[in-house]
């Protein structure tokens, strides 16, 4: 469950030094897949993010409000900037290679040191859903995750009215562990959320190496359609 562009950090224990500090935070990778671009955002994305962060669909699920200004957008970037600077868990924009715009977002959320975890999130403009765009992007942050010697679990939550976010876990080989009953305070109201995970043993599953390559490989992708809607 993406929160942000609400300002959180979250629960982690962010002490610098060896595994209790990812080296994909001090020194970001470049992330590609064969249609997206995984990258630090910029000043200069205002504008395309401000277009599908204003979107209250968007942020329906998400435990961010819809932006009602450029000027909101602006300040989620200060912050996101800020994140970076500092080289704690922060978000990436999805770009997409064919047109250069930023279509969503994509990072991690937290990051728990002491017990090797880390939790993700994402969130898509309207207009890119129901093209395979999210899970292509997950896979690839997982492959980046789980390429870090201290990490042994990655999580992610939705909210259980989104079930076509969950899809997107569940084609990125992410296992449903449970529902966790109210367990965020959104827009609200008390919501009960799926929990999703992966475990590096995992990896060694044929199924999950699978699944990875052909979402990296930006494989044919029919995500949401259940529902209507995706992320």
């Amino acid at each position: 469950m993406d929160k942000r562009p609400a300002p959180e950090i979250g629960m982690a224990d962010l002490t610098p030094g060896g595994e209790r500090y990812l080296s994909l935070f001090q020194h970001p990778p470049a992330m590609e897949t064969a249609r997206l671009r995984l990258r630090k955002m910029r000043r200069s994305d205002a504008e395309d993010i401000y277009a599908w962060a204003s979107d209250p669909e968007v942020a329906r699920y998400v435990l961010w409000d819809a932006h009602g200004s450029l000027r909101d957008t602006r300040e989620y970037l200060r912050y996101i900037r800020w994140l970076y600077r500092h080289r704690l868990p922060a978000s990436w924009g999805i770009e997409l290679k064919e047109t250069g715009r930023m279509i969503g977002t994509i990072g991690v959320m937290a990051w728990v040191p002491d017990h090797h975890c880390a939790e993700v999130g994402y969130s898509l403009g309207r207009k890119w859903w129901r093209q395979g765009y999210a899970s292509e992007a997950l896979a690839e942050l997982l492959n980046r995750l789980f390429a870090e010697p201290g990490v042994n679990r990655v999580e992610a939550m939705c909210d259980v009215r989104n079930p076509a976010s969950a899809r997107v876990m569940e084609k990125c080989g992410m296992r449903r562990e449970g529902i966790l009953r109210q367990r965020v305070y959104n827009k609200g109201e008390a919501v009960d959320v799926l929990l999703y995970a992966a475990v590096r043993s995992d990896r060694s599953r044929p199924a999950f190496r699978e699944t990875a390559r052909a979402e990296s490989g930006a494989a044919e992708d029919t995500e949401g359609r259940r529902s209507g809607a995706g992320e």
